[in-house]
């Protein structure tokens, strides 16, 4: 439970914090606080918001838009491992009722947020709509802890969410890239990140390997490793994020081409494994030296998003709460059975088909992700600041994780 708590602590305690101050600072001075939020650090600037013909770089921007694109990198790190290495998470049959699950888990979302948008009008569902990809959102490290507290952390279950929350990580960066572009789209530009990715890999990676073919020193890799270090990956990702940028995708996401060019260890612990710490591969070690800079960073960006004034709760808000907390465990449960008992790929070990309903609960906790997709899906403003009171409220799940667990009866598994 330690590794968890740890991993808690240096990934959301802070961002908890920002969050909490953010609603104190809005709440009682809106207007100092929406001033520090859209602060001008470079007017003129090369990267920025694109407004009449020039590029302005605010504080906003900074954070959202290219600070946490290193928060996206670790996401991704985390879903590349599961999907790419022999002992991933994601392979294979193992992976395939929780993978249904996952699809469950954001098309109930979607169809809760929608359908209740149309029962209250035209006008509601068209100032709303956009922002249907919001509940569709699962908090890692949340969920994580909610669901050991609710199950045990010896409990197949537990496993199973993670699963399904890695996979939820990976659907939701491609719902970002395609549905949620930051500006007119200009795909061209993706060349230049696919050719900074391609650069890098070849030239960092698979050719230092190619030249050390058939000699047990490897001369060449440790060089690169040892001289070199993470700078290639560095420059590359600066004009992968530029290309992003560029093509008017979201540039929180322009990392992700350089990730799979990283190395990385021929085995992956699991997100939370204490083992993993002990990892020396490039990826690793990258992401470990990220820790504390992406713990502040969250916190910022906790502080510059949930600032909404308690006021602005409105449609948008219990939309995108009922999203979660009635279309997530619906979802989950609903295509976990059909995988499960139409389809015969089962549930693990020790598991039962309720259980399927409480993790539904545990994965309706959004909060990071939502937050962030409620501010692109939306312009400032009343509806994305209610949309954001929503994604805060999501914390309710935990209680109601708890609750749906004692009613079903679930029997804790300690290690």
């Amino acid at each position: 439970m330690y590794r968890v708590w740890n991993f808690l602590a240096n990934y959301s305690l802070l961002l908890i914090i920002g969050a909490l101050t953010a609603l104190f600072w809005a709440n009682t001075n809106p207007d100092s606080y929406h001033h520090f939020v859209h602060m001008v650090l470079w007017d003129n600037a090369p990267i920025g918001h694109l407004h009449d013909g020039h590029r302005t770089l605010t504080l906003h921007y900074l954070v959202n838009d290219l600070l946490m694109a290193l928060f996206f990198a670790i996401a991704a790190k985390e879903v590349w491992e599961a999907v790419i290495l022999e002992n991933g998470s994601l392979r294979g049959k193992k992976a395939a009722t929780p993978l249904f699950a996952t699809a469950g888990g954001m098309l109930g979302p979607i169809t809760v947020y929608l359908g209740l948008a149309m029962i209250l009008g035209s006008d509601t569902y068209s100032a709303v709509a956009n922002g249907w990809a919001i509940p569709t959102a699962t908090d890692i490290a949340f969920s994580y802890l909610v669901g050991r507290i609710v199950f045990g952390a010896g409990h197949p279950a537990v496993r199973f969410l993670l699963l399904l929350a890695i996979a939820d990580d990976a659907a939701g960066l491609i719902i970002l890239a395609i549905f949620y572009p930051s500006g007119d789209l200009a795909p061209i530009w993706l060349l230049l990140s696919v050719g900074a990715a391609l650069a890098v890999f070849l030239l960092a990676n698979w050719l230092p390997r190619k030249m050390d073919r058939g000699n047990q020193d490897r001369p060449n890799s440790t060089w690169v490793r040892e001289k070199l270090s993470f700078w290639p990956y560095l420059i590359a990702s600066c004009f992968s994020w530029y290309g992003f940028m560029m093509s008017g995708l979201h540039p929180a996401l322009g990392l992700l081409p350089i990730v799979p060019t990283i190395p990385h260890a021929d085995r992956a612990f699991g997100i939370f494994s204490e083992a993993e710490q002990h990892l020396t591969d490039l990826l690793n070690m990258i992401e470990h030296a990220l820790k504390h800079p992406v713990e502040i960073i969250l916190f910022f960006f906790g502080l510059l998003n949930a600032g909404v004034e308690f006021s602005s709760m409105g449609d948008a808000t219990w939309l995108v709460l009922f999203g979660l907390l009635i279309g997530k465990p619906i979802g989950i449960f609903i295509f976990g059975w059909i995988a499960a008992v139409p389809l015969r790929l089962g549930i693990p070990q020790g598991m039962r088909l309720i259980d399927l309903v409480v993790i539904g609960c545990v994965a309706a906790i959004g909060f990071t992700v939502s937050l962030f997709v409620a501010s692109v899906a939306f312009d400032a403003g009343p509806v994305q600041d209610a949309a954001k009171m929503g994604a805060l409220f999501s914390f309710a799940a935990a209680i109601i994780s708890i609750v749906v667990g004692k009613i079903t009866r679930v029997e804790k598994h300690e290690f």
